[in-house]
């Protein structure tokens, strides 16, 4: 077992273990590729498969925190990043939060036009997007809780998975 692995697997709390995962992911992504979605989507591919699906859903747990489903796509806006975001969920084990998230990014669609603008804030608040993207919010902000949120589903992988974490 890998060095990396192992440390996951003697860690003796979620935390510690979320501290090893966030502490390889700043090691093996640059956080400035956040302002270039294009390059960070592109950075995720070389990630193995378990750290691909965090570091895609790390600005979700983020949105989740902050603001809302909704929310979360008018500051992410980049579609392939979204589908990343889902992909991580569904690889994490994070079925229904998937769904949500892709229920809310198939509304969003309908509305990309108006979410890509700098102004997009203006705009959202008591839009029809915010109304329709509300219940599912609502479940979202359900599902996860308030402990560790989405990272939650990141512990629980890695626990399942260290060999998944490490390069091959």
């Amino acid at each position: 077992m890998r060095a990396d692995a192992r440390r996951i697997v003697d860690a003796h709390s979620d935390q510690e273990v979320l501290d090893l995962l966030t502490s390889s992911l700043e090691r093996r992504i640059d956080a400035s590729l956040h302002d270039d979605l294009d390059a960070y989507v592109a950075a995720l591919a070389t990630l193995p498969t378990g750290l691909r699906a965090m570091a895609a859903t790390y600005q979700l747990d983020v949105s989740m925190t902050l603001d809302d489903l909704g929310w979360h796509f008018g500051n992410w806006h980049h579609h392939a990043y979204c589908q990343e975001t889902a992909r991580g969920l569904r690889v994490l084990g994070a079925l229904r939060a998937a769904e949500l998230f892709e229920a809310a990014y198939s509304i969003a669609l309908r509305f990309w036009d108006q979410l890509g603008p700098e102004d997009w804030m203006s705009w959202y608040h008591d839009s029809e997007f915010e109304k329709e993207t509300d219940p599912l919010t609502k479940e979202m902000w359900d599902i996860l809780g308030n402990d560790l949120r989405v990272m939650k589903y990141w512990v629980q992988y890695a626990r399942r998975n260290p060999e998944m974490l490490a390069e091959s």
